[in-house]
């Protein structure tokens, strides 16, 4: 932690019917006993990537570096960034070990950039287990869904 930082707490969930389908994202930033939320999504998505849009999102909506603890409940998304996937994916030009593309490297790129802004440590968590935020952000996550597949039935 930096002395001169604030430290924020980002709470991110996705949501997606069908994959591809409408899905959603839901997040709550916390920082100095204040809270927002943060909540998108898109027609013809996966939820995969809904689960890093609302990371994203979370780490987008500061103004200026912070230190962060993001917990989510994507394994995807947490396991991509600790156990050092995306970079190394980064490395070889979005391509895993396997020799297949890697999927969502836009979104790869953009969250790698965002930790090149602050200092994010990530905490997974068990969703649908009774964490408070993580049900709060799956229920904004699941709204943007909803919204979305609306959308598609005109």
């Amino acid at each position: 932690m930096s002395e001169n930082r604030d430290f924020v707490e980002i709470f991110a969930d996705g949501a997606c019917s069908g994959n591809p389908g409408p899905g959603g994202y839901g997040v709550i930033l916390r920082c100095r006993g204040k809270e927002k939320e943060i909540y998108g999504g898109e027609v013809n998505t996966t939820n995969n990537r809904m689960e890093l849009s609302g990371v994203i999102a979370g780490l987008s909506a500061l103004n200026r570096p912070c230190d962060v603890k993001i917990t989510s409940d994507s394994k995807y998304v947490v396991d991509g960034i600790t156990k050092g996937w995306a970079e190394k994916w980064q490395k070889n030009n979005w391509i895993k070990s396997d020799k297949k593309p890697a999927l969502n490297s836009d979104l790869w790129e953009e969250l790698l950039h965002l930790l090149k802004i602050h200092n994010v440590r990530f905490n997974w968590i068990k969703g649908h287990a009774g964490h408070p935020e993580n049900e709060r952000c799956d229920r904004l996550a699941v709204s943007q869904r909803d919204y979305y597949a609306a959308k598609i039935r005109g």
